[in-house]
């Protein structure tokens, strides 16, 4: 299921690769984040892309302009299929990373990588986004980034499931919109540190292109049997919703 990512937030290198393995051709993609890069380092993105996985580099650069628009050169040649910078670093740090983006992916091996700006974390809530001093309500705040992030030449967003249908009304068919914090139904009803969930077909249905699912998956008895279970859900309202797009 190609809608399907994987967060790959565990402890070392070999686990990572055990689990990417045992999850091929049930998954559209594998999640390398600040943990496991941290660990693992570049090699191991370039390892998992050898193999043939689309890597979700999520990384969620947020820096002055320059610096971030080496950070995307940087990582476009671990061969990278999705890479991430912060919206809230602003309209000009994320124009500058979506021209390294063009412009490194002309020397570059493959097509263009898609660059995504995250909105608001799925672990905040309206009451920790006004302690840091965000006063515009959470749902408005979020399609402030997410119209930034589209003016700015990104190619979409990370935001909540909860925030998908505005988004993907305010912003268009063709704005990516990848949504983590994906709990209840077939992806388990632990919520762990996440606040603003939803269940994997109800994602979808909302407008996202891409869920992205970690601990429900990879704490499993069974991995690729959970993954299997979230992507037939995913199948399943994939076939209930096509024929209303002709």
């Amino acid at each position: 299921m190609d809608q399907l990512i994987v967060a790959l937030d565990v402890e070392s290198r070999e686990r990572a690769l055990a689990l990417a393995s045992s999850l091929r051709e049930v998954v559209g993609g594998i999640k390398v984040g600040s943990r496991l890069f941290t660990l693992a380092g570049p090699g191991l993105v370039d390892e998992l892309v050898n193999d043939g996985h689309r890597v979700f580099l999520d990384l969620k650069y947020h820096d002055i302009p320059n610096t971030v628009a080496q950070a995307i050169d940087a990582a476009i040649r671990t061969g990278a299929w999705m890479l991430n910078v912060h919206t809230s670093g602003g309209i000009d740090m994320m124009r500058a990373a979506a021209d390294a983006c063009r412009e490194a992916s002309a020397t570059t091996r493959g097509s263009s990588p898609l660059v995504i700006g995250v909105t608001v974390l799925t672990s905040m809530t309206a009451a920790t986004l006004l302690a840091s001093g965000v006063t515009q309500p959470l749902s408005d705040h979020v399609l402030s980034l997410a119209r930034m992030a589209q003016d700015s030449g990104l190619d979409g967003v990370v935001a909540s499931p909860q925030d998908t249908a505005a988004i993907r009304a305010a912003c268009g068919a063709s704005f990516i919109i990848v949504t983590p914090g994906i709990r209840g139904a077939s992806a388990g009803r632990n919520t762990h540190d996440q606040a603003r969930t939803m269940g994997p077909g109800d994602a979808i249905r909302a407008g996202a292109n891409y869920i992205v699912v970690g601990r429900p998956i990879i704490d499993a008895p069974n991995p690729r049997t959970m993954a299997k279970a979230i992507a037939t859900e995913l199948t399943h309202v994939a076939a209930l919703t096509t024929p209303n797009k002709k």
